[in-house]
């Protein structure tokens, strides 16, 4: 049956940014868990006897759960409503419970299948928290503000990250070498104070932000539809999916060339410190365990210029054209990427990080700023989830596909992973420029701003 939509105004009141700060802060916790996950698993599966060219498959983890899991939390998220807990804010406390228990219990495993199912369930519950805390920020903050809110999240991310790769690297020279048998005693440290901020920054923006009841149309709309509709979440997917604007289509192509290439330096990075640095290929080794300790503070260093130039993309998106930020700020990474695998100096390998950290900024907010723009509010849970399929399904296709491509079209040399990534990032900042991006939303001077919300009618 076609559905009819009835357009409705809603005026967001300004927030200030304060207010914007404390509503993100739980993405720090959140983040220092992905930090953990970037920087510290793959090393783990080394350690435990994985091969290099197993380890896209060993992350088939994170795609999956992201596909499965985030567009139904999101479609569920915004047929969700609570006076006690809200719309949001109930999926992602469950996911951040769910991060810390993983995180508490990831250093105690002892062979590469129990490392394995941590991981599953580390990201069911990243990707249970993430996504709606994407539609939290669309829900409250009116257009002119969103920018600041998406970059606000690009900020806690980089913090996060940051400190979860330096925790590596101080716990392990604070701790040495010291172990019971199994992982290394920085290793439990290191997870054991990102199970305490999963939870803990979480908290913070629970109690300290509310959310926007929805209106007594959007309830009577919800109320109906659970009554009626026994699957309707995956309904809305699939309704999204077909109607979905234009532009969000186009930035499929972005996000296959950014994510695979992301997916790719990520499994690789510790393995390309060891060769050209270190001198070493032997993942069981001493050396090794040196390489993964420095690869951590290598990519705190780029998650430290990711929050110090958050804001400062924040204000060239929004007074020049976001696609041509974005796209400048990949051809920095994609650049910093081609130095990285050789040079020799360990100290040297910050400099291509400065334009990675500025890339990873840009990715984390300005593609956000234009998907917003393109839909409407009453839909943001069930399309932040469809992005996130955007995100997920090249790191899929990367997990099937990249260890025949690394073993035998890259020589199974770590290096040469690391450039092709490069290369794939200068394609996306290509397919950036290929997007027509909507009108700027400038800042208004009254307490509140309005929005449109979009509402269904059989």
């Amino acid at each position: 049956m076609s559905e009819k939509t009835t357009t409705l105004i809603r005026h967001k009141p300004m927030m200030s940014m304060k207010q914007i700060l404390l509503m993100n802060f739980g993405f720090f916790g959140i983040q220092y868990s992905f930090g953990m996950q970037q920087t510290a698993i793959n090393p783990i599966y080394n350690l435990l006897g994985a091969t290099p060219d197993e380890l896209p498959l060993l992350n088939m983890a994170g795609p999956i759960t992201g596909l499965l899991i985030q567009p139904v939390i999101g479609a569920l998220s915004d047929r969700t409503w609570s006076e006690k807990w809200g719309r949001r804010k109930p999926y992602f406390l469950v996911g951040a419970v769910g991060c810390s228990v993983c995180l508490f219990l990831f250093p105690m495993v002892s062979a590469l299948w129990m490392a394995v199912l941590l991981l599953w369930l580390l990201d069911a519950s990243n990707n249970t928290a993430m996504e709606p805390y994407r539609a939290f920020i669309a829900d409250k903050l009116p257009p002119s503000q969103t920018a600041k809110g998406f970059l606000a999240q690009s900020f806690f991310t980089g913090f996060g990250i940051t400190l979860a790769n330096i925790s590596m690297f101080l716990f392990k020279w604070l701790l040495g070498e010291s172990r019971a048998g199994g992982l290394p005693y920085w290793v439990f440290a290191a997870f054991w104070v990102g199970a305490v901020f999963s939870i803990g920054s979480v908290l913070v923006s629970v109690l300290s932000t509310n959310e926007i009841p929805p209106t007594p149309e959007e309830l009577k709309k919800m109320r109906a539809q659970k009554e009626r509709e026994r699957f309707g979440a995956l309904k809305d997917i699939w309704v999204a999916i077909v109607e979905m604007p234009k532009e969000l289509r186009k930035l499929s192509l972005l996000y296959l060339f950014q994510w695979y290439a992301l997916f790719v330096y990520w499994q690789y990075v510790s393995l390309s410190i060891a060769k050209s640095i270190y001198g070493t290929e032997d993942t069981k080794s001493a050396l090794y365990e040196n390489a993964t300790a420095w690869t951590g503070l290598v990519n705190g260093f780029y998650n430290v210029v990711t929050f110090l130039s958050a804001f400062v993309l924040m204000y060239l998106a929004r007074k020049y054209q976001a696609k041509l930020v974005h796209a400048f700020a990949l051809a920095l990474m994609s650049l910093g990427l081609c130095l990285f695998p050789h040079i020799t100096n360990k100290f040297m390998l910050f400099l291509p990080m400065i334009g990675f950290g500025i890339g990873w900024a840009s990715i984390l907010g300005v593609p956000y700023m234009i998907a917003v723009a393109e839909i409407p509010s009453g839909r943001y849970g069930v399309y932040m989830g469809i992005i996130n399929m955007m995100i997920v399904i090249p790191q899929l296709l990367e997990t099937f596909t990249f260890g025949a491509v690394y073993k035998h079209l890259l020589a199974s040399n770590p290096a040469n992973a690391v450039t092709f990534a490069a290369v794939l990032l200068g394609c996306a900042a290509l397919a950036m420029l290929w997007i027509k991006e909507p009108p700027i939303v400038r800042d208004v001077d009254d307490v509140t701003a309005p929005a449109k919300i979009q509402l269904g009618e059989d």
